[in-house]
């Protein structure tokens, strides 16, 4: 399909990628091209929610881009939507402010006079959708559009995190813990029943293709724009080297009716075709040989993170192949008097444990090098 047939706007059926570097100008041109808000009344109040989970720039892989958020907001703006909050709730253990700072969306939201908010320090409500029940923040709710902007990641739990699980940034840390608690599929196929998602523009400039938190990034140079997450997270998927079908909380959702997955080629919609990158990309293998040496039950993905990176510490010293014994992690240790070595506050029953929720990678790394 050709430019020129696609410039009548957005179908709900398509998925739709510009390719490039300039990343403001890749914005800018797609959403003049597909128009998503020419029905969107001016009055509206408008969420960003970007992928914040770690206080680390883009350019690490972990983060949306600053650049193409700007580019979006200059682009409502000149359309004259002024009603716009960008809303994020990093990582349990992290710091969303932190995170506003490092990778600069605190100057970004003065210089456009953007509402930036923590929504750590905000108030939560209960929601409830088939049968399963949760909190979200309250600002979620007084929202008339949602734009969500994830990163294109695998993600070392769930195989990919794109569309779909970036709304768990809109759940407090209590719920955060227990949705992984409860296995992460389930609960983020029902979240995004319970949240709708509006306009997804997902970065695909620089992912991380072995680990959420970033850190082995990967230029992709690829942004993708849709409407349905069900849609976008299945091709993001078979991007990956998966089939849809593989990544749970994306069949879930499917099923749960929140959108339909990729199905042919036809849906997808290269607006530039002429500027697309020759290789093709795929979850690395790189963390198996990390992974290997732990006993994962129900952990949080920010203290399963500070372990991986700890680990990474330990591989770049050669002193991995010490450890002869598992590591023990997650929630299903809470109460276990399990011998071996515990990671976190779950496991504080352990023979030995670190304490912590998240412990830091520096604590881990001297925890588990006095063993």
């Amino acid at each position: 399909m050709t430019e020129e047939q696609n410039s009548r706007g957005m179908q709900p059926d398509r998925v739709y990628v510009m390719y490039g570097r300039e990343v403001g100008k890749m914005v800018r041109e797609a959403l003049d091209t597909l128009r998503p808000f020419d029905h969107l009344p001016r009055s509206a109040r408008i969420g960003l929610k970007p992928n914040l989970v770690v206080a680390k720039r883009s350019d690490s892989g972990a983060t949306t881009s600053v650049a193409l958020i700007e580019s979006l907001v200059r682009t409502l703006k000149e359309q004259d939507f002024h009603h716009l909050t960008i809303l994020e709730s990093s990582g349990v253990g992290h710091s969303t402010g932190r995170a506003y700072q490092v990778t600069g969306l605190d100057k970004l939201a003065a210089r456009c006079e953007l509402e930036l908010l923590d929504l750590k320090q905000t108030r939560s409500l209960k929601v409830e959708a088939d049968g399963f029940k949760t909190r979200i923040f309250q600002k979620v709710r007084e929202l008339d559009y949602l734009i969500n902007l994830p990163v294109v990641k695998a993600h070392c739990q769930t195989g990919i995190t794109c569309a779909l699980k970036n709304l768990k940034g809109l759940l407090p840390d209590p719920e955060k813990r227990r949705f992984h608690s409860l296995g992460l599929h389930r609960p983020i196929a029902v979240l995004n029943r319970i949240i709708r998602q509006d306009l997804i523009v997902a970065d695909g400039i620089m992912g991380d293709l072995s680990f959420e938190e970033g850190g082995t990034p990967v230029r992709m140079d690829r942004i993708l724009i849709a409407k349905d997450p069900v849609l976008l997270d299945a091709f993001v998927a078979d991007c990956l080297g998966y089939h849809w079908s593989e990544i749970n909380h994306v069949s879930m959702a499917a099923d749960l009716g929140v959108g339909l997955p990729y199905r042919n080629k036809d849906q997808i919609i290269e607006l530039n075709r002429n500027l697309a990158p020759d290789q093709n990309f795929s979850v690395t293998s790189s963390l198996e040989h990390l992974t290997g040496h732990i006993d994962e039950r129900q952990a949080c993905s920010t203290c399963l993170g500070a372990l991986i990176r700890a680990l990474h510490r330990l591989q770049s010293r050669g002193r991995l192949s010490g450890l002869h014994q598992p590591l023990c992690i997650g929630q299903g240790f809470r109460g276990q008097p399990v011998p071996g070595l515990g990671i976190g506050t779950c496991t504080a029953e352990c023979a030995q444990s670190v304490p912590g929720c998240p412990p830091s990678p520096v604590d881990i790394v001297k925890f588990l090098s006095a063993d």
